[in-house]
């Protein structure tokens, strides 16, 4: 037993950039877009998802790869190798910590949903205010920033994130799915439905997510790869979007082989466990409850720390969250995460509209790598060969189309 922990250890470490991304992009928004579309259409949309995958995978590595060879992170490489990079890397700064504080309201009101609802179930109708577990929640979380190191956030990370993929995985076979449903569905198609393009861009927006990559160089950075660490680092990015596939498409088939059967559907997290505590008992419900919550939390750590780190990122400096400068912008964050109990909107309405922050910014993220990966002056013998460059190109097309359909269905 020793040993095999131990090797699980290792091969958790080896991966460490990974597993803070599996972290923030499986989150409560992922998990109920995953849920919403296998209970409304089943698995016929499972192709986008492995597609979202696919040109994640592709866009990680190549920021991954600039940030290794270039020494320098995103926002930086942006900033200076483009005339006016400066404005271009301005925009994406300030629209992703827009779009996560939009997020980070969303998500910390879903989790406080799910733990009003974990408490009920545990302590008969008992009900506790979601203002004051965002408090507990929030105040936890700061402290654990302000006394912390990238290392322990890792650990941490590695324990949301894996709690997170058993629960589901549990909740799979508790649930007992109907398997030839999920096995007829996973031809794929577009449902002639409306809403179904918005579901593809949906997809889309939660796994192949701007942020993602922009923070890709930043925690390769933080974990202080060389050029040495390019196959390592490759690596690192398949692990992270594979896992990322696995623990989307576990929802999505929960769904599929349950909801969809019964033909009941969903439009935000907690509805799932009200639909799902007949189908599996309480139980059932409770470590659903645990494991969404588990997404939720892995989500909010990154989300918190965006703001200091592209801030860094943009200015050159050294990132340093135990500064006067990254408290402060850590708090301000944390106050955010207040919105859901003075807004009127509920924290699904949030998360749709920080998704659609994140579809139209992939396209002014996407492109630069592509332009700066083909530069010899910066890549040298590194410099993108055919394929890396028609996998990009094929990101940055995936990303109009994408931010098209999402553009579209907000104006709807």
């Amino acid at each position: 037993m020793t040993r095999i922990y131990k090797k699980i250890v290792i091969g958790l470490a080896a991966v460490g950039p990974g597993l803070f991304l599996i972290g923030y992009n499986i989150g409560t928004g992922s998990v109920t877009t995953m849920a919403k579309t296998g209970a409304e259409h089943g698995m016929e949309l499972f192709w986008a998802l492995v597609l979202s995958c696919i040109f994640t995978f592709i866009l990680m590595v190549a920021y991954g790869k600039l940030t290794l060879v270039s020494g320098k992170t995103a926002l930086n490489n942006i900033k200076h190798e483009f005339k006016y990079g400066w404005l271009l890397a301005m925009y994406i700064l300030i629209a992703l910590i827009i779009g996560e504080l939009l997020a980070l309201m969303g998500v910390m009101g879903i989790v406080a949903d799910l733990v009003q609802e974990a408490i009920r179930l545990l302590f008969n109708e008992r009900i506790v205010g979601r203002g004051w577990i965002i408090l507990v929640l929030a105040t936890a979380l700061y402290l654990l920033l302000w006394f912390g190191k990238y290392k322990t956030f890792e650990k941490v990370l590695t324990v949301f994130v894996i709690f997170m993929g058993l629960s589901f995985v549990v909740v799979f076979f508790m649930v007992k799915p109907n398997f030839s449903v999920i096995a007829q569905g996973l031809i794929p198609g577009i449902p002639d439905t409306p809403g179904a393009m918005g579901l593809v861009a949906a997809i889309a927006g939660t796994t192949c997510s701007a942020a993602v990559f922009i923070m890709r160089s930043t925690v390769v950075a933080e974990k202080g790869w060389g050029i040495g660490n390019l196959k390592e680092e490759k690596k690192d990015a398949a692990v992270s979007a594979t896992m990322m596939l696995f623990l989307s498409g576990v929802i999505m088939a929960v769904a599929a082989g349950t909801l969809h059967v019964m033909g009941l559907k969903l439009d935000n997290t907690v509805e799932m466990i009200q639909l799902f505590e007949p189908i599996g008992g309480n139980v059932a419900a409770f470590i659903l409850i645990l494991g969404i919550v588990g997404a939720g939390l892995s989500t909010i750590f990154p989300i918190v720390l965006i703001a200091p780190w592209l801030v860094a990122d943009f200015s050159g400096k050294p990132r340093n969250i135990h500064s006067t400068q990254s408290r402060w912008l850590i708090f301000g964050a944390m106050l955010f995460a207040f919105g859901t109990v003075f807004l009127e909107q509920r924290p699904p309405a949030l998360m749709i509209l920080s998704q659609a922050f994140q579809a139209v910014i992939l396209p002014a993220v996407a492109i630069p790598v592509l332009l700066l990966l083909n530069r010899s002056k910066l890549m040298g013998i590194h410099k993108a060969n055919i394929s890396e460059s028609i996998g990009v190109w094929a990101v940055v097309l995936f990303s109009l189309v994408t931010t098209w359909f999402a553009i579209t269905e907000l104006l709807m």
